[in-house]
């Protein structure tokens, strides 16, 4: 079955307006069987955004119009498309009862959620780390060096992965290579093939879905999917169930790379 399980709405603050109806049109015409959207959630309301137009997270005012809006989607293409509602939950270090709160009330409405790491707490302050090379470039300098940068954010990640967010807690964890977007930015490869691994080792015993995310095959110092394809066939040999992702902000994403990273997926070749 062709699913996508990781798509942005217009009612993301920094990606395109680009209607609904564009984007499930368009996994039909291309033969999806199941999509999911996945918004980035409202950020925690005493959480401050580090991004420059601190549009990160969806607005919490909007948050009942979206799920309603997909409400209403389902029954409209319910002969068409299996639609499912999601959103892309943040993991931040300091905040998870805020994130613990937040999904005991609102995750009896969703039906497939992604848990990612974007922020990385150091020395109390807060980096968006995927916002841009400068933003990445700045940070590493900031933590010491690369290396202590790439072991900050496994660190977050492996909270994330074992930390108790409640029963509503996403069952998918995002991209879990993202410190790789920037990658080619550095003057050295990092090497973090056993964190990787210990990663990948603890998503199993979580029982925890991989989010085979493809977006980084569309960025100029990433040219990868997240995680690289080594990593994929791994969690696969791991018994993770194994969910692609095209992480599109815009119609004209969505479904990227699918048959590059699908081809791991199905066949682990």
């Amino acid at each position: 079955m062709r699913k996508d399980g990781h798509i942005h709405t217009p009612y993301c603050p920094h990606g395109s307006l680009d209607s609904f109806h564009l984007y499930i049109e368009k996994a039909i015409k291309n033969g999806f069987q199941e999509m999911t959207f996945t918004e980035h959630a409202p950020l925690p309301k005493n959480f401050i955004d580090p991004t420059p137009e601190q549009d990160s997270g969806m607005e919490f005012t909007r948050l009942e119009s979206y799920l309603s809006d997909i409400h209403d989607l389902k029954k409209q293409y319910e002969k068409d498309i299996i639609i499912s509602t999601g959103l892309e939950v943040d993991f931040i270090s300091g905040f998870e009862e805020e994130t613990t709160s937040f999904l005991n009330t609102y995750g009896k409405y969703l039906d497939d959620s992604i848990l990612s790491v974007h922020f990385l707490r150091f020395e109390n302050k807060y980096t968006c780390i995927d916002f841009s090379k400068a933003t990445y470039l700045e940070f590493a300098q900031q933590v010491g060096n690369p290396i202590s940068m790439y072991k900050l954010y496994y660190k977050t990640l492996m909270d994330s992965i074992t930390s108790d967010l409640g029963k509503f807690k996403p069952k998918r964890i995002g991209h879990i290579t993202l410190i790789h977007k920037f990658q080619h930015a550095l003057t050295e490869k990092i090497d973090d093939h056993d964190v990787i691994v210990s990663i990948l080792k603890e998503m199993k015993n979580q029982h925890l879905q991989l989010d085979v995310n493809s977006a980084g095959l569309a960025k100029t110092y990433c040219l990868e999917s997240y995680p690289p394809p080594s990593y994929i066939m791994l969690a696969k040999e791991l018994g993770i169930e194994l969910v692609f992702g095209s992480d599109a902000h815009q119609v004209k994403d969505l479904h990227q790379f699918y048959n590059e990273a699908n081809k791991y997926i199905e066949n682990g070749e």
